[in-house]
């Protein structure tokens, strides 16, 4: 189940931020971001520290994607 949710949020996400639509373009980091959790959970599981550092760096490079996506001009 956690395989499926990282397929799907990670590809949705990617897909969405490389579109011609501006409105998929500004929720793509809020998919990704919906992502994270299931690739902390699944680097936690397998005490992969370094994917989890990598999910981390992930999140924040993320984060600065809605900031810029969603903060007012």
């Amino acid at each position: 189940m956690i395989q499926l949710a990282l397929a799907f949020f990670g590809l949705t996400a990617l897909y969405m931020a490389t579109g011609n639509n501006a409105r998929a373009r500004r929720w793509a980091p809020i998919v990704g971001l919906c992502g994270q959790p299931f690739w902390i959970t699944f680097a936690l599981q397998s005490s992969a520290w370094g994917l989890l550092a990598l999910s981390v760096a992930y999140s924040a490079v993320y984060v600065r994607g809605a900031w810029v996506q969603w903060r007012k001009p």
